[in-house]
């Protein structure tokens, strides 16, 4: 894998000689029989397009983070077109009861010189497809705008812009080569009946149901009590906990640390995390435990973003990414999968001769040497 130069983000600071320390007990293992061990073994590392091709941030310089309206099925379609495994899209039930794709809880528009904010799960089916780009030519939707976390506003502009759309929608119209992650949104501000919830999980699993054929679906939430409805009203598809993993501070503790989430999904038969990947660079020997849990882990944040990032999550023992900067991250993974691949057979000679010692990745001294250093970068740089 080429390895590139990197600018160091906004992470906490750990020492690299805990990775280091990582490195060695994640990739320790025993041969077996056939000189086999689990280091030894190819292993499946999936990428996950962020709303279709990436989320829009209207308020950045970098034209990639404004290219395609996100989570529409011009991005879907788009990502797809890239060697992924899955798309990851945010799903809100309209109170006709019509799952509709939108990541925020707020829908902004111009009226009468005014910004005006609605609720999506306020609004009708029609009343939120009426926002935006319009599917006949010559109708006119009302004009999008966006709000930041710091509260400023920006007209919500993308080069290649989409209509929203439905679950339904996107079950019809999308590729059917790849899978569906489903993150259940719920406002983190509103504490809600429990026979609401399920009432509203009921009616995403009836579109799931009837368009979701033999696809290949993820659920996932950041609420605890969504995650463990969902896992109690159906057991066919897997249901994963997303959390930032502490970096953010809950009234529910279950939102607050890695720990929690584990036992969480340990507590309710959830099969995964879904975490933001500082929390991993934070903590990388959390991988192990979550793993040693029968837990998959797959990561979200900008982080993924780059390239020696996400190598390095691979080498750690994750089994995904979700990333926005889909085409470059995908090639990138392809590219080091295959240089993997390529070197399984020597790998596999040369197992017997490791039998009880540690078996670390084929790293070079100057790969593994960078990787510690980007790590020691990445995490110097603070909150502050």
């Amino acid at each position: 894998m080429a390895l590139k130069a990197f600018v160091a983000s906004d992470v906490p600071y750990m020492d690299p000689a805990a990775l280091s320390f990582c490195f060695a007990q994640l990739f320790r293992g025993e041969v077996g029989d056939d000189g086999k061990s689990v280091s030894d073994l190819p292993r499946k590392f999936m990428v996950i397009g962020h709303r279709g091709c990436g989320m829009n941030m209207v308020q950045s310089s970098d034209r990639r983070m404004k290219s395609i309206k996100e989570n529409s099925i011009l991005s879907f379609n788009a990502a797809g077109k890239f060697l992924l495994d899955f798309i990851e899209f945010d799903v809100q039930v309209t109170k006709d009861d019509c799952p509709v794709i939108f990541h925020d809880n707020y829908i902004l528009t111009e009226e009468k010189g005014a910004i005006v904010e609605k609720r999506v799960t306020d609004l009708t089916s029609a009343e939120f497809l009426s926002y935006g780009p319009q599917k006949k030519p010559e109708d006119v939707g009302k004009p999008l705008f966006r709000k930041t976390k710091d509260g400023t506003i920006f007209e919500w502009k993308v080069e290649n812009d989409d209509s929203f759309c439905t679950l339904e929608e996107v079950f019809q119209k999308v590729e059917h080569s790849f899978g569906f992650n489903i993150e259940l949104k719920f406002d983190d501000n509103i504490v809600y009946k429990e026979e609401d919830m399920i009432h509203t999980l009921q009616v995403v699993l009836k579109v799931v149901y009837e368009y979701g054929k033999d696809r290949a679906i993820i659920f996932s939430s950041f609420h605890p009590d969504a995650a463990q409805l969902m896992r109690k009203l159906q057991t066919t598809y897997p249901v994963f906990f997303l959390t930032n993993g502490g970096s953010k501070t809950y009234k529910d503790i279950r939102r607050n640390s890695l720990e929690e989430a584990v036992k969480l999904c340990l507590a309710s038969g959830l099969q995964g995390i879904v975490c933001e990947v500082k929390a991993i660079l934070r903590n990388p020997g959390a991988v192990k435990q979550i793993k040693g849990s029968s837990l998959s882990l797959i990561t979200y944040g900008q982080l993924n973003n780059v390239a020696e990032v996400v190598y390095m999550q691979h080498m750690l023992g994750v089994d995904g990414v979700i990333v926005d900067l889909v085409q470059e991250i995908s090639e990138s993974v392809s590219e080091f999968t295959r240089v993997e691949e390529e070197g399984q057979e020597e790998k596999l000679k040369e197992a017997k001769q490791r039998q009880g010692t540690l078996c670390m990745p084929h790293l070079s001294q100057d790969e593994l040497a960078f990787l510690l250093k980007l790590v020691s970068k990445v995490m110097h740089k603070t909150t502050t």
